[in-house]
């Protein structure tokens, strides 16, 4: 298998859809196995050139906060069994952090992001695309117990983003990727059949790519 090209699975879903849930379970289904997880939240744009008031403004849930080259560029270096460094962002300076992490090339790589499906280029690396479809009032409660458990914000604060920035940005950009999905799973971590079914169809990739590969 080593010679052969990774399996490359996308996760893609909106905010509090349970994407990084539905991630992680697959990922614990392969543990023992080559598999890593990558966030896009770690490719966030470097803002070092920006004075800190003007980085306050960065909009999170656009396209253009990420810096897809870089990612595109390591899933391609990882494609080819080569290490990438992956970067790692500072959400209390609002921009890269100095830290990167060394990845080493894995067998099945599952990349996991809002908008990892907005990129044509990304997506034309995936083996399996999928979309976790979560209702939005489940997604909006989700993100303020979150929000306001892990990162201290306000009740109100969270709100006004939601309804300012990240609802507007989940309809023109998120949600229309849905139909470059392979797999659309209904409401996130709890789905536990569309889990496994997607696991086992990664197997069955991952099989089938190690005999012909």
């Amino acid at each position: 298998m080593q010679s052969s090209r990774p399996v490359i699975i996308g996760v893609a879903g909106g905010t509090g859809s349970g994407k990084t849930t539905v991630a992680q379970e697959i990922f614990k289904q392969f543990q023992g196995s080559s598999i890593v997880l990558i966030e896009q939240d770690a490719y966030y744009k470097n803002q070092d050139h920006l004075s800190f008031e003007e980085r306050l403004k960065t909009n999170y849930d656009h396209p253009l906060a990420f810096d897809n080259e870089l990612l595109y560029t390591h899933l391609l270096q990882l494609a080819d069994r080569a290490p990438i460094e992956k970067p790692s962002y500072d959400y209390a300076n609002h921009t890269r952090a100095k830290e990167v992490t060394r990845i080493e090339p894995k067998d099945v790589i599952i990349l996991e992001g809002i908008l990892i499906l907005e990129d044509e280029r990304l997506r034309s690396l995936m083996d399996i695309k999928a979309f976790v479809d979560t209702d939005a009032d489940i997604r909006i409660i989700r993100r303020l117990m979150r929000d306001t458990k892990e990162r201290g914000r306000s009740i109100d604060s969270v709100i006004e983003q939601y309804t300012s920035v990240v609802r507007p940005m989940h309809l023109q950009f998120v949600e229309p990727t849905k139909r470059y999905a392979d797999v659309i799973i209904p409401e996130g971590g709890q789905n536990k059949v569309a889990i496994d079914l997607l696991a086992t169809k990664i197997h069955t990739v991952v099989a089938n790519k190690s005999l012909h590969g």
